[in-house]
């Protein structure tokens, strides 16, 4: 648990305003709704008296604020190897392997990024899911930004609410596409199977844009980037297409190219994970306010399967 205490002079320039949108201007490391709420439970005082969100201010009241944060994460810090591909004092980027969890369930209480993270900076028990603001599928690799500080959470949750930042894809879909486009189709958990997501008229709105990269005889490798951030989205928009994801267990099947090389066969039978990659990330810095761009290369399961199906390509060429 750790306490928190600040007192200071509401300056003139807020004369007129509401408390609350005053308090959130003086504490603006914290949410409006956190301010709110502790303005109606008696933590922030004005003057020593506990006022409503809604009461205006004149300016010059003392006004204070004393609580106590509880840890809002329960799982047990483990010395996980995280790829850190940015850090500093708000934020750091993440370049997620193959395989690692986001957040402990079910079957995966350790062993999780959580788990990492809070070894790596303690401080993130603070923070709600240890400052994990989105995520990515177990099986898909590629970069995740956390959040260091209430500032730095605040800010990356209303950018990804805005759709301020941006998340591109590097993936490998079955068949081959004639060109780039967009995919403009609500999604919604499947009504049967809970494990999947499915597009349905009544969904979440969720749109994808993507563009062709390379074509090979069977497959397209194109680049993919989310307007929304809905589960499994770009699986499930790129299944409803009939392009289903290169390895997918779960929306895809093997499909195997009639007379492809015994490489190609042997790479695919392999690929047991959804060819898809998060490889570039573009964000507002909470602090300096300056954009920020992190790129990696997609995972090498991933590249040496491109280079197999090039392979493949070329020796159908000759």
């Amino acid at each position: 648990m750790t306490n928190y205490s600040k007192k200071m002079i509401i300056p003139d320039e807020l004369a007129g305003n509401r408390l609350d949108l005053s308090a959130a201007k003086i504490f603006s490391e914290f949410s409006r709704n956190r301010i709110k709420s502790w303005i109606k439970d008696g933590s922030l005082l004005v003057d020593g008296q506990q006022l409503r969100p809604r009461d205006i201010i004149n300016g010059g009241e003392i006004i204070e604020l004393q609580t106590v944060f509880t840890e809002l994460t329960y799982s047990k810090a483990e010395p996980i190897i995280l790829d850190i591909r940015y850090e500093d004092e708000q934020i750091a980027v993440i370049n997620k392997p193959v395989g690692l969890v986001v957040h402990p369930g079910a079957g995966n209480l350790n062993g999780t990024l959580m788990n990492g993270l809070l070894h790596q900076w303690p401080d993130l028990n603070e923070l709600p899911r240890a400052g994990i603001v989105h995520r990515l599928d177990k099986e898909t690799s590629g970069l995740m930004v956390v959040a260091k500080t209430h500032i730095a959470h605040n800010s990356l949750v209303r950018q990804l609410e805005k759709r301020e930042v941006t998340r591109e894809y590097d993936a490998i879909c079955n068949g081959v596409l004639t060109g780039g486009g967009t995919i403009n189709e609500a999604i919604k958990r499947h009504h049967v199977n809970r494990k999947k997501m499915t597009v349905r008229d009544d969904g979440k709105e969720a749109i994808t844009h993507y563009r062709v990269q390379h074509r090979f005889r069977a497959h397209t490798h194109i680049k993919v980037s989310l307007e929304t951030g809905r589960t499994h989205q770009i699986r499930v928009h790129f299944a409803y297409r009939r392009h289903t994801l290169v390895g997918d267990p779960l929306y895809g099947r093997l499909m195997i190219p009639a007379g492809c090389s015994s490489k190609l066969k042997e790479a695919l039978s392999v690929f047991k994970r959804q060819a898809l990659c998060a490889t570039k990330l573009k964000l507002i810095h909470p602090l300096t306010t300056e954009e920020l761009i992190i790129e990696v290369p997609p995972a090498d399961d991933f590249k040496n399967l491109l280079s197999v199906m090039q392979e493949d390509l070329s020796s159908n060429e000759e």
